[in-house]
């Protein structure tokens, strides 16, 4: 399911959210710049890699790709060592994207759901909620991958903790998606507790499948698991308190229009 946008309007101008992103873009482009580079790079310098933030003085190799008299090859070498604590990259991994799509869709799901809950809960502590669902979500990878060489990198396990405070503070929210059946492209509205809590369970399924195979790399299930659990039990202590602001009044949504409509895809 992909997000189009949620019928709750904004307050205030989201100054932290737009500011995240921006940082985001400008690690990412850095990272574009430096891509043709025979070492890591930023990847392995800022990405959090389980086994080096256990064993700092530990010998942590990696294998990489590269052409070897006209051929493609694998090549094992040791990582790159950041230039301080390694576990400092719990913070520094959440800022840095692993190509186009993981920084697109990262973005896109923090300006539809980050602006509401920046709003509920203010500037100031939004950016402290934010950077605190990333390090959660990196100390959930961490305790369930200890022994892993591969770098760490995304701003998915903060970003699930966004969206883990918006499923608690806008229950009654819908949000315009795009959801595939088969060959087509369904847009439909949907209440935002369905679509974060099949979002929430899709990775909880993944998450424990992942744990009984050997995994090299791919996605950082337990990161996202952890984001959101994180950032949904800091929403609802934050309202326990009284420390976010009143819902904002939602619009209806025109869901007589949308759901008339299928796109193909390919």
């Amino acid at each position: 399911m992909i997000p189009l946008k949620d019928n709750i309007p904004s307050r205030t101008t989201p100054f932290v959210n737009y500011t995240l992103i921006g940082i985001c873009a400008i690690v990412f482009l850095a990272q574009l710049k430096e891509s043709g580079s025979k070492d890591g790079g930023l990847v392995e310098r800022y990405g959090m890699i389980p086994a080096r933030v256990w064993h700092p003085d530990a010998d942590v190799r990696v294998v990489t790709i590269a052409p070897v008299r006209g051929h493609l090859q694998m090549i094992e070498r040791p990582a790159e060592r950041p230039s301080f604590s390694p576990w400092l990259t719990l913070v520094t991994c959440i800022f840095l994207h692993g190509g186009w799509m993981h920084f697109l869709g990262n973005m896109w799901f923090l300006i539809i759901f980050g602006d509401n809950v920046e709003d509920r809960i203010g500037h100031v502590g939004y950016l402290l909620f934010y950077l605190f669902c990333g390090v959660a979500a990196s100390v959930s990878h961490l305790l369930v991958n200890a022994s892993s060489e591969v770098p760490t990198i995304g701003a998915s396990g903060a970003i699930a903790g966004v969206m883990g405070a918006y499923f608690l503070l806008y229950p009654r929210a819908n949000v315009l998606s795009v959801v595939p059946l088969f060959f087509f492209l369904e847009i439909v509205v949907l209440p935002a507790p369905i679509f974060l809590g099949v979002w929430f369970v899709i990775q909880f399924f993944q998450g424990a499948a992942s744990i009984t195979t050997t995994q090299s790399g791919g996605v950082a299930w337990w990161a996202h698991i952890g984001g959101f659990a994180v950032g949904y039990l800091i929403a609802a202590l934050l309202r326990a308190v009284g420390e976010t602001s009143p819902p904002v009044e939602q619009m209806r949504p025109r869901t007589e229009r949308v759901n008339l409509y299928r796109y193909s895809r390919y």
